[in-house]
């Protein structure tokens, strides 16, 4: 609430808060994708304007404010970028210093290490399978809980499904939160059963505190001595590791800051030889061809994979369990876990111990769709696709989704504000089937047997039910076919099926949701021009650089994934350490740090 009710040009003077909004305005799903540069107060457009056009900074920050901003505030990287600061407001304390008996370089390593959407992956990296995964879960979802008003009937909805999920994972007996808060947990039983709210809330509040301290004083500590480790061993971090030995050295009055530099005037890259009508929707065309011809290209490079039983299923029966390879494009978050060049697409399902039938042969050609692989790093301008063949939106519709997930789902909100009430439902199971998979499909994660429970159930009740089937446009045996596994809480290959028959209906309304961004965008940026927004596919304005957007769009998707929860976390390796050493978050930050690292 506090960000949304600051000055977007205030905002924007804080290069934390810059770093995760960059990454959130670059997610595939919105129709112009911005980035700012703010050590040279620089913003770059894509799709470009026409070049005619002298766009004015003021009028940028005011369409962010409106159109961007609520969003952001829905998303999951929000919440991280709320728990950022209060970890890096605890590492600038003197009660830090105190209790972690550390000196100011200590801290400006460790705010190097944490800071930004990157620096809290790693972070989350670092402490996933441990008691420390569960209290940073616990800590966001409360804290998305607690924004939330239970009386306002467009949240009621959410709130209950948040609060099912805490009392099935961070809330049962024998959780880490549990055992940690015990006397506060104690008058929880209590508060189901009292009228008040604020009740549930101030003990639902007490218990985040208590998560958060735990974070603050353990955890923090532990991947401080982690990352100095890390470092220690890669070269790229040798510098970092220098000036950290330089600090050290330094006296008292040598380590306080000295006077800022004065902030650099805000300005937007102007486009140059750009003409032709203004439309998001080609460009998104143009971006997922090449994507997709990146993904043909290295399709005979890849090793076969195969569903296998899980082998000691829990009380659910057999669960199938996707054994995916490593780098799959970030695009398509659950059933390509892993970060990006090898994936899904292009490899083989098989269902061990019997022969395919047509109807699995069907599903195994949904799944090679699904999950498309990164452009190769070697690729160069004269590879470019020739682009041949037409791109159609419900090609890269499922990148889109997939996206909104993690931008506050803005997509929805426009279905909602036209009164597309069926077509909300079906985005929304669309998302409820992505949250499920990488839960199913990854038994190591926290409380991933409960959850895929939970979510199964919630899926089956909510849109499944004999009630609710018949109102749906989808096949009667696919909803069938999803009830019969997701009820017991296993995986299915008919949940690509339903989410490719939801894309089927959801397409044209993807068109109208983009051209709409379109037209508001030129509502701000050049009012009274005469920009056309055609209403069909057009010529996209600006095609510079276009394997560099492509994988901008896909790192910050990845990302986002990764912090969303529709993508495992990868274990630290040394990629950590050479985007710890190539991030500034001055220069791009996050998503530039990747994009450097990859090229």
């Amino acid at each position: 609430a506090s960000i949304a009710s600051t000055d977007m040009g205030l905002l924007l003077r804080d290069d934390v808060f810059v770093d995760f909004f960059n990454t959130f305005l670059n997610l595939p799903v919105f129709g112009q994708t911005p980035i700012y540069i703010s050590g040279v107060g620089r913003w770059y457009l894509w799709p470009e304007l026409p070049s005619h056009l002298d766009p004015s900074p003021a009028a940028l920050l005011a369409w962010l404010e409106k159109h961007r901003l609520p969003h952001f505030c829905k998303s999951s990287l929000c919440l991280h970028l709320v728990l950022c600061q209060k970890l890096l407001g605890f590492i600038r304390s003197g009660e830090a210093a105190e209790l972690l008996s550390w000196r100011s370089a200590d801290r400006w390593l460790l705010e190097k290490c944490i800071s930004g959407s990157h620096g809290m992956r790693h972070f989350r990296a670092f402490v996933r399978g441990t008691a420390g995964e569960e209290l940073i879960d616990f800590w966001l979802i409360t804290e998305r809980l607690l924004g939330l008003d239970e009386s306002d009937g467009s949240q009621r909805d959410l709130f209950s499904s948040l609060v099912h999920r805490l009392r099935a994972t961070h809330l049962r007996e024998g959780s880490s939160i549990v055992t940690l808060c015990t006397t506060i947990v104690g008058s929880l039983p209590k508060a189901r059963h009292v009228q008040s709210v604020s009740s549930r809330r101030e003990i639902l509040s007490k218990m985040q505190e208590q998560a958060l301290f735990m974070i603050q004083g353990y955890w923090l500590l532990k991947f401080f001595v982690h990352c100095k480790m890390g470092m220690e061993e890669e070269e790229s971090c040798q510098p970092l590791l220098q000036e950290y030995q330089e600090r050290l050295s330094q006296t008292y009055w040598q380590e306080l800051p000295g006077l800022s530099e004065p902030l650099p005037t805000m300005h937007i890259k102007r486009s140059q030889g750009v003409s032709g009508p203004y439309c998001s929707q080609k460009a998104k065309a143009e971006i997922w061809a090449l994507l997709k011809e990146g993904r043909d290209t290295q399709e005979l490079k890849m090793a076969s994979f195969q569903v296998k039983p899980e082998k000691q299923p829990g009380p659910a029966g057999s669960v199938e369990e996707l054994c995916l390879d490593k780098d799959a494009l970030g695009s398509i978050p659950q059933q390509s876990e892993q970060p990006a060049n090898t994936g899904f697409g292009g490899k083989r399902v098989t269902f061990p111990g019997r022969p395919q039938s047509s109807a699995e042969q069907d599903l195994e050609n949904l799944c090679r769709e699904k999950i498309l692989s990164d452009l190769p790093p070697s690729a160069s301008h004269a590879q470019l696709p020739s682009l041949k063949k037409p791109v159609k939106t419900l090609d890269f519709l499922p990148w889109a989704l997939s996206a909104e997930a993690c931008a506050g789902r803005p997509f929805r909100d426009f279905l909602q504000r036209q009164n597309r009430c069926m077509e909300a439902h079906l985005l929304d199971l669309w998302h409820d089937l992505e949250e499920f998979l990488p839960v199913v499909l990854d038994s190591s994660r926290e409380n991933s047997f409960f959850l895929r429970h939970l979510i199964g159930e919630k899926i089956c009740k909510t849109y499944l039910e004999e009630d609710s089937i018949e109102k749906l446009p989808l096949e009667t045996g696919t909803l069938v076919s999803l009830w019969n596994h997701l009820i017991c809480g296993e995986f299915s290959p008919w949940i690509f099926r339903a989410q490719k028959e939801i894309c089927e209906v959801l397409h044209s309304l993807y068109e109208e949701f983009l051209a709409g961004d379109d037209r508001t965008f030129l509502q701000f940026m050049a009012p009274g021009s005469d920009v056309p927004v055609p209403e069909g596919p057009g010529r996209a304005a600006g095609r510079a650089e276009p394997f560099h957007l492509s994988q901008r769009m896909n790192q910050s998707l990845k990302l986002s994934q990764a912090l969303h929860g529709t993508r495992s976390l990868e274990g630290t390796s040394s990629k950590h350490w050479q985007l710890l050493a190539a991030r500034d978050l001055q220069k791009g930050g996050s998503i530039q740090a990747e994009m450097e690292l990859l090229l």
